[in-house]
């Protein structure tokens, strides 16, 4: 059955533009998030906006009926929705397409696995019959990243009539690698994401393999049309959010943490403590950095910020601590009553996070494989006097910023200390000019846009 309000434009995602919390005395708060969609969709009038509902906060919403306008926040079991978000989408997907297992005792597809993809199966279909509800005739329907990935076909059996487009946030895992997952179930993905009219992604290099795997597989990609479309920073909103007073006061802590009158250099690294963003391997290279290069001792300074994430996954918490205790070990080795050579902190702070970019003289975004990477595009664009970016060659971002960039295998702990060098002894002119140059590169999508050229491709196929 249609809904009687029936939307021309509708996103489905996992998380959605608001969240609640339930405070003890039974009230709701509400708050609103940003990103590329949240921008994206505001330039769009008759829209909806499926998503589901994350934790009590969000399910009392629900069942109380309280909610935004153009929102639709599904009250999915809970059981099933940790089953299919934690079990399948981020113990398995995530696992798979940035190449994170360790093939000799992982991964495991049991009967357990066997169980948990029928929590998946459940909550895809759950936002599918969520959109055939709320779409109006021929409407355009842009579904979300790999939580969603069965949701195009789903909902191509029900609504014949919609424009389906998915767009995958991550990267698409090589042909040999995909091919970890059961067979009937590595079919099942890539045909699912296959009901919609086009898939799109972040880098011609994750298009190249995904259009790989639906070949090897497949034997093609039955129709679906093809797309890039690189998210890039919103450079406009960055700058001005960048110099409110918040961010200016967290500027003067920081100084006060780095020390050395201002004198010393920083190392820059902005992440959540994901398996995937290497932070590990990015402490042992500033290690080897320093006794490789003891003139840099005392000299030097590296501002990481490593913010929890997933912490109800085991393995997420064991990196966390992995992060923690390795920079503490650096600090007890080489620290001095002068000197501490890492700042850490893990509690997410958005206006910390903003002052380190713009006080940052070196970036270091060393992931083992990623989408895109915004931080890699958001400290040029903030930075005050310019920053050598010493980048990854597997994140997304590469594609678009390796000219001006010191790439680096991220694997490879020697190379990333030489290249941290390389970027503290950067003359000052050639610095300014790269950053310059990462800076005009990385805000030439901004999310709006982003958002607006899918919506757009999709409709003119």
């Amino acid at each position: 059955m249609v809904s009687e309000h029936a939307a021309q434009v509708l996103v489905a995602s996992n998380r959605g533009p608001v969240s609640y919390t339930l405070n003890e005395d039974g009230s709701l708060d509400a708050r609103r998030g940003g990103g590329g969609l949240v921008s994206g969709l505001s330039a769009v009038d008759d829209k909806v906006w499926v998503c589901a509902a994350l934790g009590d906060g969000d399910r009392e919403a629900v069942r109380r009926g309280v909610g935004e306008e153009g929102v639709r926040m599904l009250d999915i079991d809970a059981s099933v929705h940790a089953d299919a978000y934690n079990g399948i989408a981020n113990s398995v997907l995530w696992f798979v397409h940035h190449l994170l297992y360790q093939t000799p005792v992982d991964p495991v597809f049991d009967d357990e696995f066997r169980r948990q993809w029928a929590a998946y199966e459940t909550y895809n279909r759950a936002f599918a019959e969520a959109l055939a509800e709320e779409a109006g005739e021929g409407a355009a329907v842009l579904v979300q990243d790999y939580h969603l990935a069965l949701v195009p076909g789903m909902l191509r059996e029900l609504r014949a009539d919609l424009r389906i487009g998915h767009f995958s946030h991550t990267p698409w895992a090589p042909v040999d690698y995909f091919r970890l997952l059961p067979d009937d179930i590595g079919e099942q993905l890539l045909r699912g994401i296959l009901g919609a009219d086009r898939a799109a992604f972040l880098t011609r290099r994750w298009a190249d393999a995904f259009i790989g795997c639906c070949t090897e597989i497949l034997g093609g990609t039955s129709g679906t049309r093809i797309g890039v479309h690189g998210l890039g920073a919103d450079g406009d909103f960055l700058l001005a959010r960048s110099h409110e007073p918040d961010v200016d006061e967290r500027m003067a802590a920081l100084r006060e943490q780095i020390g050395g009158d201002g004198s010393r250099k920083t190392i820059v690294r902005v992440d959540r403590t994901e398996l995937s963003k290497n932070i590990v391997r990015g402490l042992h290279a500033y290690r080897t950095l320093l006794d490789n290069h003891p003139e840099w001792r005392e000299r030097v300074v590296h501002v990481a910020f490593a913010y929890p994430s997933r912490q109800d996954l085991a393995v997420y918490r064991e990196y966390t601590t992995a992060v923690q205790d390795l920079a503490d070990e650096i600090n007890k080795t080489y620290g001095t009553d002068t000197w501490t050579p890492v700042v850490l902190h893990v509690k997410d702070d958005f206006a910390r996070s903003l002052a380190a970019y713009r006080l940052a003289d070196v970036a270091l975004v060393n992931p083992i494989r990623d989408g895109m990477n915004l931080v890699a595009k958001e400290v040029p664009v903030v930075s005050d006097h310019g920053v050598a970016l010493v980048l990854s060659r597997e994140a997304g971002a590469y594609e678009e910023l390796g000219a001006d960039a010191l790439v680096v295998n991220p694997y490879d702990v020697s190379a990333t200390a030489e290249a941290l060098h390389e970027a503290l002894t950067m003359d000052e002119t050639e610095r300014a000019e790269r950053s310059a140059r990462l800076a005009e590169a990385a805000t030439a999508l901004p999310p709006q846009a982003w958002f607006l050229q899918q919506l757009e491709a999709l409709r003119e196929g």
